[in-house]
């Protein structure tokens, strides 16, 4: 029978996966979370307030990356900008130390809200990184 394992997996090995893509790594993901707004309720004289379960809300999932001359992330958010958004299923991989997914958050009809380029520094001899936000409609946990 195969142990579990008990160690926590690394952060810094993961993918990013966007349908109609070319795989692209990035350095940074963050932002793989939900909420749920919380309704209260007091019933008649009841002094004790009741907490339902509102609407549910998914975190922008915020990418960073050194720059390149790949311009599919750019081309992307242009699709929002001119009015032709066009939605795109994805996931963030998380890798064993062999790099093999172990962990998989799919998200749901994403589309770039925001892209952001390098802040260039001619003093710096620092990587050039540019950033993207995706927002969606939904996470799950494969």
């Amino acid at each position: 029978m195969p142990t579990l394992r008990t160690d926590p997996f690394a952060a810094c090995n993961f993918r990013v996966e966007i349908d109609g893509m070319q795989s692209t790594d990035f350095a940074e993901c963050s932002g793989l979370s939900s909420e749920t707004d919380v309704i209260e309720y007091r019933q008649g004289t009841d002094p004790v307030l009741r907490k339902l379960p509102g609407r549910t809300h998914f975190g922008r999932i915020v990418l960073k990356r050194g720059i390149t001359t790949n311009r599919e992330l750019w081309d992307w958010r242009q699709t929002v900008v001119t009015g032709q958004t066009q939605r795109r299923n994805g996931a963030i991989v998380l890798l064993n130390e062999a790099r093999v997914p172990v962990l998989r958050w799919r998200f749901l009809q994403g589309w770039p809200a925001k892209i952001e380029g390098p802040a260039l520094n001619a003093a710096s001899s620092d990587v050039a990184v540019e950033s993207i936000e995706i927002v969606h409609e939904g996470l799950e946990l494969e």
